[in-house]
Order: structure tokens, then C-alpha cells, then sequence
């Protein structure tokens, strides 16, 4: 019988270099060879999304797409004429950039947020410019009505929230078009990262209508400036419905038109997700929405809904107010906001374990005020928690490392005799009452918690620009000096010293060349993934070293000779 121990510690190796393997091929644009991504169970809508007789307008970015209002039927001669002009807005925390084009939100510039490539800079979630496009839109459907491709009016107004005040208004007064008449109010609170949208449609003409609202984000398919080529986060569209819960897509699954979701509900969001960052068309509860996906041309896609308003008499004026977030991932804001919003802080299959881990990590920074010692208390607090599971396989290493001469004696004396030899070690076992899976099994149920915790950190927006001590400015991003992965790696390699060697001499390589294979990693990894496990590590070793002693079996650094 093999060494049961050695060979989970090696299935465990083989499996994070397999996962590292799909990591790199993700990062070349290729799919996963071992674990794609799951399926995603939203799809992208037919080319034309229709609702009655019309289609939702393409986005307005590029040329091939661009029909303007010229191209609407029945739009009044004035209207030709209004140039489009770009309306800046601003607030404490936006700074915003509307577009009298369809009264549409084209740049939206967080102004509590630093830029990833340049810190002078704030960072820009919306944009529409020649480098990338990302944008909201609304506009009716059902017949010639008003579009996000419809000159519009920017009604005259304060354009700043000043101090003191609270709320922020900017209005957009459509032409009359196929006998309807289109006014969108933005309406911006202080410190609030939600938009209130109100769409009021006037009938003009002599005909009761029945027009549809599209509310929709537009934004190509690359990778948002600044991502990391060495950990895959989450780029793209995503549904959610009390019914199908919370389901993100690939771009390349809306330009295959191989996923499929629920197409209509009555509660429910779409969003656009990114690392950090999202933005989200929220409808009061009870509305009945369908929501869609597709390609709207080469490299740029939309994800809406669209909800009925019902029959409009003539003379009469229908409301709805729809809200636009944009912003960062902060939890609680998030679940404030409407249910599962939360969730485009996405944990993956750990949410169960993460979204704990998250509230004590946010608990213990509420008293400390330091995101780094923040995660240093909350690592102290998981190996209190796990201490007496840590224990018992400290002390079960501790009985493989006394034992271990024992072992590594019989080996040589049997070498010619294996199955003799694999009897002898069980009864050397028997005897020392060692249990080789003894140090195996308390530390892989662990495993999951701390993975777990690295997506926490991983996912959280208050790590960026959150500086812990000296030269570490920033949680989110490598450390410059690559001083927490050295040590890091000095670390590993003083675990390996604490822990029983393998008999065989090739394993014995194996498990000190192991960790400096598995560090190269953290030298690209953000320092708030390093500090968690440099702390962990520094942790384990103070209660390892102290069973060790405790059970006369003293660290031994007789590093095994490479030939």
C-alpha cells in the first residue's frame, strides 16, 4: 500500500496545476480544457429583438448601425435640425456625461473611484469613445415612436448638485413622433449610485396606443483596461428572476445563440458585470418585463428588458419609473437596492461560505479601519476557529515525522521486496498508532473556507486603492517590491521543513520544489491575496512548531540533494 497521504498531496498538486492550465488558456481567449465555464442559461435574443411590429434600435455606436432620426417615419422637419450636444453632470460621487441623442447616459466617471492604469485618473464604467463603448439606453417600441436615436431636448437646468442640496435633475423632451411624445428625467441623489429614470409618454395623436418600453446596456466584449493576466474574473451580461435566480453569459454565448434563459417574468434585473464594477436596469416589482440579449454588431452587444405600458388614450400620459445603477460592488448597497442584486459579486459555488466570511471580514474592519489588518484578523479568527481540527493533524504529522526513521530504514533494508515492505509499514503504523490519512483529512475540510475567503478578497471593491502599512497602497493590485511573496515563499518552504519527508527520495524533491512552483503565482497575485496567506502560513507554523516541540519532534531543514 502507497504512502495514502502523499498521494492526496499530489492528486491536490495536480489539480491546481490543472486549474492553473484553464486559467492560461482562458486568458488566451481559448476555452477551458478541463473546467470551462459553466453554461450559462441566459441566450442571446434573435437579431432583431421584436415586440409588436418594431425592433429595438441597434446601439449607437457604430456606423453600420447608426440610421439616426432621420431614418424615423413621420418625424417632424424641426427635428432634423437639433444638433446633438453632449450634457455634463455632476454630483459627490459622478460625474456624468447625457447625450440629447435619445437623452441616453454615455460616460459615467465614479469620482470616489481611482482609474486601475493611471491613479491620477478616476474611473470611467460607462464610455463612448473610439476605444470602447459602454452605455445606457431606453426608448419605445410598437410603432414610430421616440428611440434612443431620437434628437431630443435637454430641458435648462442646474447641471451640479451643489452642497446642501440633495437632488439633481436632468430632463429630455422628445418631438412628437407617430403621435407620441417621449420625456425622460434623470433624477441623481446624493451619494446614491442608483438612478431614478422617469419615462413619461404623452399621446398626442387621436388613437389609443399601446407602445412598449426598452430600457438596455450596450458595451463591447473586451475585457475591461487594467485585468489581471493571472486570476479570470467575469466580463459580460447577466439575468436574474425569483424563478432562474441569478445566471451570467459569455459574449461568446450570445454570438453562438447557444444558451437559453427565461425570457419573460415579473421581477427580475439585467446587468452588465465586470471585476469590481456593475451596472443593472432595475423595474418595480410586479412589472411584467421580457427580457433579452444579442449581438448588435461586430464586438458590441446589449442585454434590456422590455415592459408594456399599456393602452394610452388620446391626450393622456403614461408614467414609469425605472432605476439605472452604476457603480461599484459594495454587498450592502447592493442588496438594498433589489433582491439578488447582490449577487453580481459573484462568489461562485462558495457562495454559501463566502457571503459569511464577507459580513465578519466588513464587521472586524468596522473596528480596526484597515482593510489589511482587517484580513489579518479575520485569518486569526478562522485558525481560532479551526484550532483544535489544526491540532490533530499537527500531531498526526508530528507522529508521521518521529516514526519516520523507522520508515525510512525498513525502505531500504526491504527495497528488493515491496509487497514485504508494504506489510512492514502497516505494522510499524499499527504499532507507533500512526494514522498516515491522520494529517490529511482535518486540513482538507478546510480547504473549502479558505478558498472561499480568496474569492472574498478576489471580489471585493473595497480592497482597491486600500492601503494596509509602509509601501503597500493598494490591496487590489501586486505588491511593487514583491516583498509579501518572498516571504510568502519562505514560508512554504518552512512548512515543508515542519512536515514528515516522504520515503521516497523523488517525493522528497517533489514536496520542497512544490511551493516554489506554487509562489510564482503570488508574485503577480494583488497583495490583499498574498497577506491572506502569508498570515495563514505564519499561523500554521507557530501551532505546528508548537505540537512539534511538544512531542519531542524538532523541525528538521536537511533539504534533499538534486542530482
Amino acid at each position: 500500500m502507497n504512502d495514502i497521504r502523499r498521494t492526496i498531496l499530489w492528486v491536490i498538486f495536480g489539480f491546481s496545476m490543472v486549474l492553473l492550465w484553464d486559467k492560461w488558456q482562458m486568458h488566451n481567449g481559448k476555452q477551458a480544457t478541463f473546467f470551462p465555464t459553466p453554461a450559462s442559461t441566459a441566450a442571446s435574443a434573435p437579431a432583431a429583438v421584436q415586440a409588436g411590429n418594431a425592433a429595438v434600435p441597434s446601439a449607437s455606436a457604430p456606423a453600420a448601425l447608426a440610421q439616426g432620426a432621420a431614418a424615423v417615419p413621420g418625424q417632424p422637419a424641426a427635428a432634423l435640425q437639433t444638433p446633438r450636444e453632449r450634457i455634463e453632470v455632476t454630483t459627490d460621487i459622478y460625474r456624468l456625461g447625457f447625450d440629447t441623442e435619445g437623452g441616453s447616459l454615455t460616460e459615467a466617471e465614479l469620482l470616489q473611484h481611482a482609474d486601475m492604469a493611471d491613479k491620477s485618473k478616476n474611473f470611467l464604467l460607462f464610455d463612448e469613445s473610439a476605444q470602447r463603448v459602454y452605455v445606457a439606453q431606453t426608448g419605445l417600441i410598437g410603432g414610430n415612436y421616440p428611440t434612443h436615436k431620437t434628437a431630443m431636448v435637454a430641458v435648462p437646468g442646474p447641471r451640479t448638485l451643489q452642497p446642501g442640496e440633495n437632488e439633481l435633475r436632468i430632463r429630455f423632451e422628445s418631438p412628437d413622433l407617430g403621435g407620441l411624445k417621449l420625456v425622460k428625467t434623470w433624477t441623481l441623489q446624493r451619494g446614491a449610485y442608483d438612478i431614478a429614470v422617469k419615462h413619461e409618454v404623452v399621446n398626442t395623436g387621436s388613437a389609443a396606443v399601446s407602445p412598449q418600453l426598452y430600457l438596455q446596456l450596450v458595451r463591447d466584449g473586451n475585457k475591461p483596461p487594467g485585468e489581471s493576466s493571472f486570476y479570470s474574473t467575469f466580463t459580460g451580461p447577466a439575468v436574474y428572476t425569483n424563478d432562474k435566480k441569478y445566471q451570467k453569459v459569455e459574449f461568446k454565448d450570445i454570438e453562438s445563440g447557444k444558451a437559453d434563459f427565461a425570457k419573460e417574468s415579473s421581477n427580475g434585473y439585467v446587468a452588465m458585470v465586470q471585476h469590481y464594477f456593475a451596472s443593472a436596469w432595475l423595474l418595480p416589482e410586479g412589472e411584467q418585463r421580457e427580457m433579452f440579449m444579442r449581438k448588435v454588431d461586430t464586438n458590441l452587444y446589449s442585454v434590456g428588458m422590455i415592459t408594456p405600458l399599456g393602452t394610452i388614450e388620446p391626450g393622456a400620459t403614461k408614467s414609469l419609473e425605472a432605476r439605472l445603477f452604476a457603480g461599484p460592488q459594495i454587498e450592502k448597497t447592493l442588496e438594498s437596492l433589489t433582491p439578488g442584486l447582490e449577487l453580481v459579486k459573484d462568489y461562485g459555488w462558495l457562495t454559501i461560505l463566502a457571503k459569511p466570511l464577507y459580513w465578519l471580514l466588513d464587521k472586524i474592519h468596522s473596528f480596526l479601519g484597515n482593510w489589511g489588518w482587517s484580513i489579518v484578523g479575520l485569518v486569526l479568527l478562522l485558525k481560532i476557529m479551526f484550532y483544535w481540527l489544526n491540532a490533530k493533524a499537527y500531531a498526526s504529522m508530528a507522529k508521521m515525522k518521529a516514526v519516520n526513521p523507522k520508515i525510512m530504514e525498513m525502505r531500504e533494508r526491504l527495497k528488493d521486496k515491496p509487497q514485504q515492505m508494504q506489510q512492514e509499514m502497516m505494522r510499524i503504523y499499527r504499532e507507533e498508532k500512526v494514522n498516515p490519512m491522520g494529517g490529511c483529512f482535518p486540513i482538507m475540510i478546510q480547504i473549502p473556507v479558505f478558498i472561499a475567503l480568496y474569492w472574498v478578497l478576489l471580489s471585493s471593491v473595497e480592497m482597491r486603492n486600500a492601503p494596509w502599512i509602509g509601501w503597500i497602497h493598494d490591496l487590489s493590485t501586486p505588491d511593487p517590491f514583491f516583498i509579501l511573496p518572498l516571504l510568502m515563499t519562505l514560508s512554504s518552504l518552512l512548512q515543508t521543513a515542519l512536515n514528515p519527508a516522504p520515503p521516497d527520495p523523488m517525493q522528497a524533491k517533489m514536496m520542497w520544489i512544490m511551493p516554489l512552483i506554487f509562489s510564482v503565482m503570488f508574485f503577480f497575485f494583488p497583495a490583499g491575496l498574498v497577506l491572506y496567506w502569508l498570515t495563514n502560513n505564519i499561523l500554521s507554523i507557530a501551532q505546528q512548531w508548537l505540537i512539534n516541540t511538544r512531542m519531542g519532534v524538532p523541525p528538521q531543514f536537511n533539504l534533499p540533494k538534486f542530482k
